[in-house]
């Protein structure tokens, strides 16, 4: 595996700015945030996604990045959207588990997915067979 930009940042080997750390959750501001505040929340063992994060980790990982949400609203965000890549199609780019925490102010250049609805009993099948898979 090629050495992980987020591990090289957890050690030191690369500089950041640091938002937040504890024993095992770090954060910084991202290099090309969506807005000023954008943060990005990363447990410090490394993990390539949420699929395989421990629970209790991505827990805490999850807990950090509403605690910084917080903050930012205090700051005078009008809302923070908390998301997570998990693969290629995703749009990970950065294969070490992370959680962006992105403050809002109105208009701006982030834009949000646009949702298609379901066809005939579609919804309900595909509903069934995540039941089935959980």
């Amino acid at each position: 595996m090629p050495p992980c930009i987020f591990c090289k940042i957890i050690k030191g080997d690369i500089p950041c700015t640091k938002v937040y750390e504890d024993k095992e959750v770090f954060a910084f501001l991202d290099i090309k945030p969506v807005n000023p505040g954008h943060t990005l929340v990363i447990p410090k063992k490394h993990y390539v996604n949420i699929h395989d994060t421990p629970d209790e980790l991505i827990g805490k990982v999850a807990i950090v990045a509403k605690k910084i949400a917080d903050a930012i609203l205090k700051l005078g965000a009008k809302g923070v959207n908390i998301a997570m890549n998990n693969g290629v199609v995703a749009g990970q780019s950065v294969f070490h588990a992370h959680m962006h925490v992105m403050p809002r102010y109105g208009k701006d250049s982030f834009s949000l997915w646009v949702g298609k609805e379901y066809d005939g009993n579609e919804r309900e099948k595909v509903a069934e067979k995540i039941r089935t898979s959980l």
